[in-house]
């Protein structure tokens, strides 16, 4: 099973998202989003597995979200767009495998494609 995470080593959840991933004896390739930002069409591949939106993958704190000013007025093209310019818009981590791919908030998600 090909199995991917988009990991922030900064975050806790994703550290711990991680981490069980691994003493299941998984081995994912690990992604980080921070340095290396998916593309548009990526982020559309990934949140078509999802079933999701672009703003349900987008993380609600920080300065790069409040520069956006009223993100929800934003088209999903736009939102993606800065995402690709900003990745720390992105909400993390994120676990990629062929069946699905899911947020893991709260991290337990993980199970759903796993």
């Amino acid at each position: 099973m090909a199995l991917t995470i988009w990991h922030n080593p900064n975050c806790s959840t994703s550290r711990k998202v991680l981490g069980w991933l691994k003493d299941k004896g998984l081995k994912p390739t690990i992604v980080e989003y921070l340095k290396t930002p998916p593309s548009v069409a990526e982020l559309k591949r990934v949140l078509a597995a999802m079933k999701a939106k672009p703003h349900d993958i987008l993380r609600r704190k920080g300065d790069a979200y409040e520069a956006l000013g009223d993100a929800d007025k934003l088209s999903g093209d736009a939102l993606l767009k800065k995402m690709v310019e900003a990745p720390v818009l992105i909400e993390r981590p994120i676990v990629i495998t062929d069946k699905a791919a899911v947020l893991c908030r709260p991290p337990e998600k993980v199970w759903d494609v796993v």
